[in-house]
């Protein structure tokens, strides 16, 4: 399987990154053992969560997704196999917010205790906190990194002005620069195609996107708004409806052409860009999964997936 390197770091990931965000909240423990045994006994090698995951579910309260992948790491004995991406900054109920040092450094502790491990291999700012300085988010990054409880550092959904203000700050002070950057990036969101794009190319920056699938719209499943409406991403999904356009149609003609499932050609779009590393996605079941995990053969992209989006409006950006 060809891998990819991340940026500047010395992580070399295959062509799909599991998803973590389902973890405890549509699927339940044993369904994510099985997903997780299947994709790294098909050599995928890394998955990405959050502290969050998932906190917006009633009765959760955040870090479930970690959990669950830390008691499969116990049990499997497989963490050399996986590479481990978690976040910090998002918003728990009751146990803070952002990136002051203060709060990455409570909640790495907190991470590497649900995450069952000593490291955090990819580490996220994500989402950004216009009220903490830079500097300081930085400094407790390289506090973490010098006690070798994380490996590398990555920014989520942040904006070109503050990438560049990291970077900057990372090279004068000495502290550890970002390797890797998240953004959402699917065939119905392209605004990483502007600014994003450039700068990130400029500066070896590695990507993993995000809502790679559009929340799930384009593996075809939501057709009508009734279908909208029964999904637990439908506040998500509804945003897509309207800006579809023809891509659904030009997905299913190229699935029946193809063999590959439609979610699977989504994810091989992202992957011809050549700024792309890898994309996130998540899966329900094993056979969802099995599909996605296409992605790595060959013949993927060798197809005409640049087809899919010819006369998308820039009404999508």
């Amino acid at each position: 399987m060809e891998k990819r390197k991340l940026g500047e770091s010395d992580l070399n990931l295959a062509p799909l990154v599991l998803g973590g965000n389902v973890f405890g909240w549509t699927i339940d423990k044993k369904t994510s053992f099985d997903l997780l045994d299947t994709f790294v006994g098909k050599g995928f090698n890394s998955v990405d969560t959050a502290n969050s995951y998932s906190a917006w579910v009633p009765g959760n309260k955040g870090g479930e997704s970690e959990t669950i992948i830390g008691e499969w790491l116990r049990n499997s004995g497989k963490r050399k196999d996986l590479f481990i991406f978690t976040k910090v900054g998002d918003p728990i109920p009751g146990d803070g917010k952002g990136l002051s040092e203060s709060q990455i450094v409570y909640q790495a502790e907190l991470s590497l205790k649900r995450l069952q491990t000593d490291y955090i291999d990819l580490y996220f700012s994500h989402k950004d906190d216009l009220d903490t300085p830079v500097e300081e988010t930085l400094s407790a990054y390289d506090k973490l990194i010098k006690q070798g409880k994380v490996r590398y550092i990555g920014a989520s959904n942040f904006l070109v002005p503050r990438l560049r203000e990291s970077l900057n700050m990372s090279l004068f002070k000495g502290f550890p620069a970002y390797v890797a950057d998240q953004p959402k990036y699917n065939l119905l969101d392209r605004t990483y195609e502007n600014e994003l794009q450039s700068y990130v190319k400029r500066h070896n920056i590695g990507v993993v996107t995000h809502s790679s699938l559009a929340n799930g719209f384009l593996s075809g499943k939501y057709r009508t708004e009734e279908d909208i409406s029964k999904s637990t991403r439908k506040e998500n999904v509804a945003s897509y409806f309207s800006k579809k356009g023809d891509v659904i149609d030009k997905l299913e003609k190229l699935s029946k052409d193809s063999g590959y499932s439609m979610a699977t050609l989504a994810l091989g779009w992202i992957l011809k860009n050549e700024t792309i590393t890898a994309p996130i996605a998540s899966a329900t079941s094993i056979s969802q999964l099995n599909e996605l995990m296409r992605i790595s053969e060959p013949e993927l992209l060798q197809l005409p997936l640049e087809s899919i989006s010819e006369n998308i409006s820039d009404k999508l950006n």
